[in-house]
């Protein structure tokens, strides 16, 4: 006798098998639950899709693929180099909305126009992966006040991400949760030992040289979790003008704090930073990944290895040199 398998999920949206199937959508709205129908009777060249699952940008894909394993289909809105703050969403985008069962965004005013986005995907589910997060709140500028959005530059932070991923993913697949859990503790440990390696790292830089230079303070977390100071051209947005009055106030700290190496992000123009370097003394350290992963080339194709790319800059930048005799 042939096994038959069902699963009877009451108003669920992931039960089993996509849900286009009319007589099986037509039970579910005389029963008020979702009836997936039974395996033996779904044609074979009809392959389950696993649901989709859109990040804003590619860290959060990375993230969030940790946590989904095979189960979820995950793909970023934005591509690898996008720059995330003033991203305008394209038809294509609004295609992939339509066809998404979660919307995965990092919130905190990061993504200026996630509003619209969602609004335009419909009844898609969203999940906010820094509700929960006490954010570091941006000093100066006109930006004052406001949280600083890139908490995810800080492994500690990224744990809270994981767990609120968990819970949406167990919500959208019920079926999966312990798999979700499991692959979450997983990358957890990862991330703990990612901060343990970054503390080492970072504490082995003289005190009074832990001054962290970049073009965009996307760094605060970051700085706060191993005790560095920041100092940038522009506080968040990288459309924000870079007046003369913000470069000399860097060129000075720059003098002031005889920073020896300086640095700008993958996803802006390096040109005024290049400039601040050259007329404060300093060395043009490179390129960190902060918005945005490398390819699968680069230095940076996962955020592991983004936070290790950043911190080695970091360390051979300001790391004094041995003097050779």
């Amino acid at each position: 006798m042939e096994r038959v398998l069902s699963k009877h999920f009451c108003f669920g949206r992931f039960g089993g098998v996509k849900k286009n199937f009319f007589v099986w959508a037509f039970i579910a709205l005389l029963s008020g639950c979702y009836v997936s129908p039974p395996l033996s009777e779904v044609n074979d060249s009809r392959k389950v899709e696993k649901p989709l699952v859109l990040t804003t940008f590619t860290v959060l894909a990375d993230i969030a693929r940790n946590v989904a394993g095979d189960r979820l289909r995950v793909d970023s809105i934005t591509k690898f180099g996008a720059e995330i703050h003033g991203y305008q969403p394209t038809p294509s985008d609004l295609i992939k909305a339509d066809k998404a069962d979660l919307i995965v965004e990092n919130g905190l005013g990061l993504e200026l126009w996630v509003k619209k986005f969602t609004a335009a995907a419909g009844n898609v589910p969203t999940v906010v992966l820094s509700d929960g997060i006490k954010p570091l709140l941006i000093e100066g500028d006109v930006y004052a006040g406001k949280p600083n959005p890139h908490a995810w530059m800080s492994p500690k932070k990224t744990i809270n991400y994981v767990d609120k991923l968990v819970e949406a993913f167990s919500e959208l697949d019920p079926n999966g949760a312990e798999i979700y859990v499991k692959n979450a503790s997983k990358y957890k440990s990862k991330l703990q030992q990612l901060d343990d390696e970054l503390r080492l790292i970072l504490e082995s830089i003289p005190a009074n040289q832990r001054v962290l230079v970049s073009c965009e303070g996307a760094f605060s977390y970051l700085a706060n979790d191993y005790g560095m100071d920041e100092a940038y051209l522009w506080p968040v947005n990288a459309e924000s003008q870079v007046t003369p009055r913000r470069m000399e106030k860097l060129i000075n700290t720059i003098k002031a704090r005889k920073v020896p190496t300086i640095f700008c992000e993958s996803t802006v123009s390096s040109k005024a930073q290049r400039e601040v370097a050259k007329a404060s003394g300093a060395n043009f350290g490179g390129t960190f990944y902060v918005d945005s992963l490398s390819d699968l080339h680069g230095p940076a194709p996962t955020l592991l290895d983004l936070q290790r790319h950043n911190v080695r800059l970091i360390r051979d930048g300001l790391t004094p040199k041995r003097k050779e005799y």
